[in-house]
C-alpha cells in the first residue's frame, strides 16, 4: 500500500516556481529521505503532503485522501515536525504536551505513556526554553506521534542536534519504522540519507534522482579514486580542470578525484605521478554532481 503517491506537484511563490512537477511515492513501514540543498523546494512539498498547502498543479493521495480536496483528514492522520521548535518555552514538558493531547482530545493516560516511551518523564516538570537541542527535538516528536498518526513528516529534525542525539533520534525512526509508521524525513546530512529506506532528490524543485542510496549512486555513473600525497592541496591545483577530474575533495591527508570519464581520469591520475587507488563513490559527491546538474531557478 501506497501511503503517499502524488503525481506533478507544482507550486509557486509569484513568479518563482519553488515546485515543478515533483511526484513522489512512498510505502506503508517505509523510511523515505527527502534530500536536497536549502531553498530546493522540500518544505514546500512537506506542507503540500500534509495539507497546509494547495498545489497550483498535480494530483495525488495521502493516507487514501485526496491532496485538494481532503486536507483535513490528511492532517488529522499525520504527525508533522517543523524545522523550528514550535512548543511554549515557558512550559514544561508535561504542560506542553497535555496543551497537545487536549487539541486532539486524548485520554489522560497518553501524556504519560508518551513521556514515558520517549525517556522523558524524568524531566516532565523541566521548562521546554531550557532544554538542549537533543531534548528539545525529542520533545517535539513526543508531541508528534502522541495521537498515534498513520504518516510522520519529518522536516531537517536534526538541525543543530549533537550526533549522539542524533543517532538516538534515528534509532526512535527506526523503531517506530518497525511498529508500522511510514516516515517521510528530509535533511541535507547524507549520513542520515543513508539511514533511509529510500531516497529521493530533488534540486531547484525539481525531482532529480530516486532509489535506494546503492542505486542512486550506481545511477550517477561516478567513479572516484584517493588519491595519497604529502602535499595535497598542490596536487589538488594541479588536478583542478585537467580531463576526466570533476570533484576534488580533500579527506586529510588524502584527495577523492571524481569524474565520469574513467580512462580520462586514470591517465590523468598516472600523468600528475600520484599514488592513487580505487574507492567506493559516496552519497555526497553524487549529491553535488546532482546539483551541478540541475537548473537554478531563481537564475
Amino acid at each position: 500500500m501506497n501511503v503517499i503517491d502524488v503525481q506533478g506537484l507544482t507550486r509557486s511563490f509569484g513568479a518563482r516556481k519553488v515546485v515543478d512537477g515533483v511526484s513522489l511515492v512512498v510505502e506503508k513501514g517505509e523510511i523515505a529521505g527527502f534530500l536536497g540543498p536549502n531553498g530546493s523546494g522540500k518544505t514546500t512539498c512537506i506542507r503540500m503532503l500534509c495539507g497546509l498547502l494547495t498545489p497550483d498543479a498535480g494530483s495525488g493521495r495521502v493516507l487514501g485522501h485526496d491532496i485538494c480536496s481532503q486536507q483535513g483528514a490528511i492532517r488529522r492522520q499525520i504527525g508533522y515536525m517543523t524545522q523550528r521548535f514550535s512548543f511554549y518555552e515557558d512550559l514544561s514538558i508535561a504542560e506542553n504536551l497535555n496543551f497537545v493531547a487536549g487539541l486532539y482530545g486524548l485520554p489522560p493516560g497518553a501524556v504519560r505513556d508518551t513521556l514515558a516511551d520517549l525517556g522523558l518523564t524524568s524531566r516532565r516538570g523541566q521548562l521546554a526554553g531550557s532544554l538542549s537541542g537533543g531534548w528539545k527535538q525529542r520533545l517535539a516528536l513526543a508531541a508528534c506521534i502522541m495521537h498515534q498518526p498513520q504518516l510522520l513528516l519529518l522536516d531537517e529534525p536534526t538541525a543543530g542536534v549533537d550526533p549522539k542525539a542524533r543517532r538516538e533520534f534515528w534509532d526512535e525512526i527506526h523503531a517506530l519504522s518497525a511498529r508500522g509508521l511510514t516516515v517521510l524525513v528530509s535533511t541535507h546530512y547524507m549520513d542520515e540519507a543513508e539511514r533511509c529506506h529510500r531516497i529521493n532528490y530533488i534540486a531547484y524543485g525539481r525531482l532529480a534522482a530516486r532509489g535506494s542510496v546503492a542505486q542512486v549512486i550506481e545511477d550517477a555513473g561516478l567513479v572516484t579514486y584517493t588519491v595519497t600525497s604529502a602535499r595535497p592541496g598542490l596536487i589538488a591545483s594541479r588536478l583542478s580542470g585537467a580531463p576526466g577530474v570533476e570533484q576534488i575533495a580533500p579527506f586529510g591527508a588524502t584527495l577523492h578525484v571524481t569524474g565520469t570519464d574513467r580512462a580520462a581520469l586514470e591517465g590523468t591520475l598516472r600523468a600528475a605521478g600520484v599514488e592513487f587507488r580505487p574507492t567506493q563513490t559516496s552519497l555526497e559527491d553524487v549529491f553535488i554532481r546532482l546539483m551541478e546538474q540541475s537548473e537554478d531557478n531563481m537564475a
